[in-house]
């Protein structure tokens, strides 16, 4: 019984003189933390998405805090006021940074972009672009597994089953980037978030050239050129056979998207289009004929020949 007892007082001892030793060095050692963390962690929307660079919100907080310039800091899922309201706490300017989008950019549906195999493998697009080009004839569309769904903590991507390519909810969508990172392909691409949702963009990231393009998908770009031609605005450039639009200079004119010929660059948001109204030809003009002056009739040269007679006698 007295040995029990000494075991028990001895590794009680212990455990206190430990538990000691750990106060005295967390004190020893102990960091300040600056107050104001915890308060810009409660006004940011605690998403934890890393779309602002960061693992989490405390990350993105303790960097707002301790940099004295937060222009290149930003949380895309406050957006603009989030970034403003945390500005004026700390006394510092946050950067100004329009809203953005993701955007798919492939049309290459069902219809548009016939399969040439069937994949029986994981369901993961970078399993299977690791594997093989894919399930078409062009190696460069959407795989359609549903990598950038499942990356979405915010539910703003969904496979529509008639296409099998991912839509994106513009209400929903926060502009993260977790689907752009999560694609394999890098079909899905961040762009400006313009009044009434109104985007052109060209839906294709295919660079072969225009015929091998064309025979894997319909709607392929082709390089042609013409929609660079027609922009008066400098804002669409052809590199590698593949057009593209910079939305920092595009001005929604939509004439790329008439003078496209394989349908490539799209538009949402905007009005219909109205029908060209038909010219009808104009009937043609019938050939003046030229006046013919009239021979004086035989009665009345008589009389100016009897006058004439008359005046000589």
């Amino acid at each position: 019984m007295g040995n029990l007892l000494y075991t028990v007082l001895v590794i009680s001892g212990l455990g206190a003189l430990l538990a000691l030793l750990l106060f005295l060095v967390a004190k020893k050692f102990k960091v300040e933390e600056d107050p104001r963390i915890d308060e810009v962690e409660k006004k940011l929307p605690g998403a934890n998405c890393g779309g602002c660079g960061f693992a989490g919100c405390r990350g993105m907080a303790e960097a707002l805090v301790k940099e004295d310039d937060i222009s290149s800091l930003y949380c895309p899922v406050g957006g603009g006021e989030c970034m403003k309201l945390i500005a004026a706490y700390l006394g510092k300017v946050a950067a100004e940074k329009e809203p953005q989008v993701a955007v798919v950019r492939c049309a290459g549906s069902c219809e548009n972009r016939p399969r040439t195999n069937v994949y029986d493998g994981a369901t993961s697009c970078a399993v299977a672009a690791s594997l093989y080009a894919g399930n078409t004839g062009c190696a460069f569309g959407c795989i359609g597994l549903g990598d950038c769904v499942r990356a979405c903590d915010f539910g703003a991507l969904t496979i529509n089953p008639e296409t099998g390519l991912p839509e994106v909810d513009e209400e929903k969508c926060t502009a993260c980037g977790a689907c752009v990172k999560a694609c394999p392909k890098i079909v899905i691409e961040l762009r400006k978030k313009a009044p009434k949702g109104r985007k052109i963009y060209v839906s294709c990231v295919n660079k072969d050239k225009g015929a091998v393009a064309r025979k894997a998908c319909k709607v392929a770009c082709i390089g042609c050129g013409k929609c660079a031609k027609v922009c008066a605005h400098g804002a669409i450039t052809v590199e590698n056979n593949l057009a593209y639009i910079d939305y920092t200079k595009c001005k929604f004119c939509r004439k790329c998207v008439a003078e496209c010929p394989t349908g490539a660059i799209v538009e949402f948001g905007f009005p219909a289009r109205k029908p060209a109204a038909e010219v009808k030809p104009e009937a043609p003009k019938a050939a003046a004929t030229p006046k013919v002056e009239e021979a004086p009739k035989v009665e009345e040269a008589v009389k100016v020949e009897v006058n004439e007679t008359a005046k000589t006698e």
